[in-house]
Formats: structure tokens, C-alpha cells, sequence
């Protein structure tokens, strides 16, 4: 039986989590249920159409756009652990499509809530994992559309502190881009590697241990160069270190 005084939440999985890092999602389905959330994840959900969109192939992305709101419109509260994935939704949308599709997107829109900000923001999630895990230094890395689009800053910074009892290591300009950019680390590879070495390099300023974040994309990218560098930082999404899953190999060390 449902319980209807519990907020229902739908989750928008990710592409990147669900094929190249499926503990995001999973890390979040149970920081939401841990929050008291009633959770469904449509199975037949896939790409928010962002990387068509970014390159300007709209007819690529709007099937997709449409796809999503199909999906989602009846939910009340689309979740999602990525704060690039909630501003596609919740930001380019609305200017993607026009007529119905556009009232469709808006309304779709008021209900999207990147991970971290729906958890201190809407439910107010306040309550340790069951088996807390104790952190080594952590640092955090502002990813440009979590930050920019989703207004994302002291939300992952409060549940560090009061889920893990763990103060951010701040790094300079820790709201510079990493280089990743969608597209970007493809089309301008040089630029992309020497951000993403001034981020790394920032971060290994700070003496932490674990390198963390809200978006995949930014750090498969980090996490890469890193390797790449042989730098020792671990690189790990915030879901995963909220939820208590610092046991399996970090992004970047092999299967998870």
C-alpha cells in the first residue's frame, strides 16, 4: 500500500549513472527513501537529449524532450543526482520546444529538483546513514550547471556536515569549470586536459583524500586525468559518500 502522506518522488537515473556508474542511482534511491520519500524510477526513461542539444542538433533532442516529459509530467517531484541533467529539464526545456510542448516543459519544470538541493531543500533530510562512515579530508568541485542553473552550492556542503560529520577542504576556484563541458573535452581536448589539471591541482592543494561532486560527467573527466597523472585523490559522486558507499573502487579504479 502507497503511503500518500509521503512525498512521491520519480527518479531521472542518467544516462552516465546508469551505464557507467549504476551506484549513483542506487545511492540516491536510498538517500531518498532514507529521507522518507516514496520512490519509482520509470524503467523506460532514457537520455535527457542534452548532448544533441548542447551541439545544436535540436532534432535530435527534441524527441527525447518529449520523451522525458511523457514520462515524468505526473510525478510530484522529479529527482535527479546530476545537477546538468536537472537544468536540461528544468532550464532548456521550456526554450527547446514551443505550443503545448513548451506549457508541458514549464510545468515539468517547477517540479525538477537536482539531488542534494531537493534533500535540504524539500525534505530536509537530517538523519546519519544507519552505519555512518567516517571521511578522510574531502573537497568539492562545483560543477557549472549545478552551480549556474540549479543554485547547488551549500546544499552538498550542509549534508556533508550533517549526514558525515565532515567540514569541505575548500579548493581555489572551486567553482571553475573542470574542462569536461559536454562536448567541450571533445572538440578542444587541449584546453579541456589543462582545466581539468588546474582543477585536479587545486584540489591536491587542499590535502584531501577524496575529490567529490554532482555530476558524473565532471568527474569521469577528473577522475581520468587524474589516473592518467597517477595522482593518489579519490574521486567519488557525493550521492555515494552520503549513502555510506566508500567500499567499492572509486570512479575511475575499475567496476563497481
Amino acid at each position: 500500500m502507497n503511503d500518500t502522506t509521503a512525498p512521491q518522488v520519480s527518479l531521472f537515473v542518467t544516462c552516465l549513472a546508469d551505464l557507467m556508474r549504476p551506484s549513483v542511482a542506487f545511492a540516491a534511491l536510498r538517500l531518498l527513501e532514507q529521507a522518507g520519500c516514496e520512490v519509482s524510477v520509470p524503467t523506460e526513461q532514457t537520455c535527457c537529449g542534452q548532448p544533441g542539444y548542447n551541439s545544436g542538433e535540436f532534432a535530435s533532442a527534441i524527441p527525447l524532450a518529449k520523451r522525458t516529459i511523457e514520462l515524468f509530467e505526473h510525478a510530484e517531484y522529479v529527482v535527479a543526482p546530476s545537477g546538468s541533467c536537472a537544468g536540461m529539464i528544468a532550464h532548456h526545456y521550456p526554450r527547446l520546444l514551443e505550443g503545448a510542448w513548451r506549457e508541458r516543459a514549464l510545468a515539468l519544470a517547477e517540479k525538477t529538483w537536482e539531488l542534494t538541493s531537493f534533500l535540504t531543500d524539500v525534505v530536509k533530510l537530517d538523519t546519519a546513514p544507519a552505519h555512518p562512515t567516517a571521511l578522510p579530508p574531502i573537497t568539492y568541485h562545483d560543477s557549472c550547471a549545478g552551480l549556474r542553473e540549479m543554485g547547488v552550492r551549500e546544499q552538498p556542503r550542509q549534508l556533508l556536515k550533517t549526514l558525515c560529520d565532515v567540514e569541505v577542504a575548500e579548493m581555489h576556484q572551486s567553482d571553475v569549470c573542470c574542462g569536461f563541458g559536454g562536448t567541450f573535452c571533445a572538440k578542444m581536448p587541449g584546453i579541456s586536459a589543462q582545466m581539468a589539471d588546474d582543477k585536479l591541482a587545486s584540489a591536491a592543494a587542499t590535502e584531501a583524500a577524496i575529490l567529490t561532486g554532482g555530476d558524473l560527467g565532471c568527474l569521469l573527466n577528473l577522475a581520468g586525468r587524474a589516473r592518467r597523472e597517477g595522482l593518489a585523490i579519490e574521486v567519488r559522486h557525493v550521492a555515494e559518500i552520503l549513502s555510506g558507499d566508500l567500499y567499492g573502487p572509486a570512479i575511475g579504479e575499475g567496476d563497481h
